[in-house]
């Protein structure tokens, strides 16, 4: 990034790379977004890198889109990171109060914090975010925030999330070859719900369904309490190939049948209803039955759902989510997907826009862009604390990053986007 004063979020999608930088003005209380761009995704397959060349082409040409309309160069940004190599796990540390008097301070919640991460993880994997959900404190449970009250023994029950190693290396490597220092990598379903989901959602009990090209993200919230996320690897990318076997013609048009004509439910579609491929590309002929396109659109999205509701299931709040489904992504557009989901999972459902901020918001007002500019609110969060109290490991040394070293203001605003 030129400065303090601009932040730079590049979502890397299955299909897409978005890139958005926002500048930061002190007299106004958002950041306004100054540049945008996205650019079709190569090289990156589920979430992963598959081809390092192709995809730092694709990460070049979505930020030189963003440079030419803020006017800046990007030098540095907060990068999303997905894919179904990502695992959680819960963990507990334990720790004696360190002051005589018994009150819990600054150092005493971080120490806590870092004896949460004292677990066996595999050679292949390392910690991207440790994310604390309550504490205790002696006999005194479920505490959001412990710094000032008194007792002997503090615990904190935290939220462990997992990365493999080389896919963070392959990603940490496409960036190094266009030349951008990466700030914070994001579990990119964090990202999106730091820009979708309100505090009250987070309290009630939500589910955010993030539909990307190549994944499903998901993030369960319950009493503001990040209570279980995982990405699936299906998307919307398998509705276009599903589109294009059934109707037996390329990908480029089945993504335009899809855009233009797709719906999620065959029972608002006529029976008699056409798609004439020849007015979508002069090279293809034929009528095909739109409806038939609903029914294929409709198989897969309710196998996603059912996805969504056997995790749900697993942690027990099938049907249970009273502020119910955020649906986002560039897939969450299509007409039908809301109500399919709320029939399915039995729970009420809306699409999920992002937050508006200043500057060029008719660009990104799009659940695509909920992941890309939850990294801006991200970013602008950790940006007085040297972007470090995220508690994220440094993808290289192994170490955890300079944000928890960095003092008292960044430790308390750390936990502060965790707490209600």
């Amino acid at each position: 990034m030129a400065s303090r004063d601009i932040i730079v979020g590049i979502d890397i999608g299955s299909s897409s790379v978005r890139t958005v930088i926002a500048r930061i003005f002190p007299e106004e209380e958002k950041p306004r977004i100054i540049g945008v761009g996205s650019a079709a995704s190569t090289g990156v397959r589920k979430g992963v890198i598959v081809d390092l060349e192709e995809a730092t082409k694709s990460i070049n040409e979505s930020v030189e889109q963003a440079e030419r309309t803020s006017g800046v160069a990007v030098s540095q940004a907060v990068v999303s990171i997905g894919g179904n190599h990502i695992t959680s796990q819960h963990s507990k540390g334990v720790i004696a109060v360190g002051r005589a008097d018994g009150e819990v301070a600054e150092d005493d919640i971080e120490r806590v914090i870092n004896a949460a991460q004292a677990i066996s993880i595999p050679p292949n994997k390392e910690i991207l975010h440790i994310i604390p959900e309550t504490y205790s404190l002696d006999d005194n449970k479920n505490i959001k925030d412990p710094f000032g009250m008194n007792g002997v023994r503090l615990e904190v029950d935290a939220m462990i999330v997992e990365g493999s190693t080389p896919f963070i290396k392959n990603l940490t490597k496409c960036f190094e070859q266009a030349g951008i220092a990466i700030s914070d990598f994001v579990l990119a379903p964090l990202a999106a719900t730091k820009a979708t989901l309100t505090k009250r959602q987070k309290e009630l009990g939500v589910v955010l369904v993030d539909i990307g090209g190549g994944t499903t993200s998901m993030a369960v919230f319950e009493e503001n309490d990040l209570l279980h996320t995982t990405i699936l690897p299906i998307g919307g990318n398998h509705i276009t190939n599903d589109i294009a076997i059934g109707l037996r013609t390329s990908i480029d048009v089945a993504e335009r049948v899809k855009l233009e004509y797709g719906n999620a439910l065959p029972r608002e579609i006529g029976k008699r209803e056409e798609i004439n491929l020849a007015e979508l590309d002069s090279s293809e002929e034929g009528i095909v039955s739109r409806y038939h396109v609903a029914e294929i659109i409709e198989a897969r999205l309710e196998e996603i759902f059912l996805l969504v509701n056997k995790e749900l299931k697993m942690i027990g709040r099938e049907k249970l989510l009273p502020a119910g489904v955020i649906l986002t992504g560039g897939t969450a557009k299509l007409p039908g997907a809301v109500d399919l989901a709320k029939n399915i999972l039995g729970l009420p459902a809306q699409t999920g826009f992002p937050m508006q901020l200043g500057g060029l918001i008719d660009k990104v007002d799009d659940p695509a862009f909920v992941t890309v500019i939850g990294l801006i609110l991200w970013g602008l969060e950790n940006d007085s604390s040297a972007r470090g109290g995220m508690m994220l490991k440094n993808k290289l040394t192994g170490s955890i990053s300079n944000g928890m070293s960095g003092g008292i203001d960044g430790m308390k605003k750390w936990i502060g986007k965790f707490l209600p």
